[in-house]
């Protein structure tokens, strides 16, 4: 399970090195393969494949012709690109999410439990102060904790 924010960096080559606790959980999975991709273009997912194929399982149980299904389909494929992992922890972000998202130097790595998100760190940080937890935002929180307790 994915968890906690980790600064890293994008090199001039579009590539971001996964931040070391984040490697561990991938060595230990044996994972070295993923599907990055995005459902608005302002951020990236970083999807081990095997928990990206799950996704697909769900969705293959949906019609194509669902509205929703669709755009999803639409966008994570428009944004979405198949990459491995080279020998120095390394992940290729598709150039075109790197574009629309500003993906290109600091970035914030988000553990996301099943995959892991990356945002350009001054934006982040930027809609972080308009984005507070209201008293709605908690109650909704209080209910959902105590459907499951």
């Amino acid at each position: 399970m994915f968890r906690g924010n980790h600064p890293a960096k994008v090199d001039e080559k579009g590539r971001l090195k996964l931040p070391a606790a984040f490697k561990q959980l991938m060595d230990a999975a044996n994972v070295t393969q993923f599907y990055v991709t995005s459902v608005d273009g302002k951020s990236a997912e970083i999807w081990p494949l095997p928990e990206w194929e799950k996704r697909e399982a769900q969705l293959a149980d949906s019609s194509t012709m669902d509205d929703a299904v669709r755009k999803y389909l639409n966008l994570t494929s428009y944004f979405g690109q198949q990459v491995e992992m080279d020998s120095q922890a390394r992940i290729l972000l598709p150039q075109i999410l790197r574009g629309t998202a500003k993906l290109d130097a600091e970035v914030t790595v988000f553990g996301m439990r099943t995959y892991l998100e990356v945002h350009n760190r001054e934006v982040f940080e930027k809609n972080l102060q308009s984005n507070e937890l209201t008293a709605e935002d908690r109650r909704a929180m209080a209910a959902i904790l105590s459907r499951r307790s």
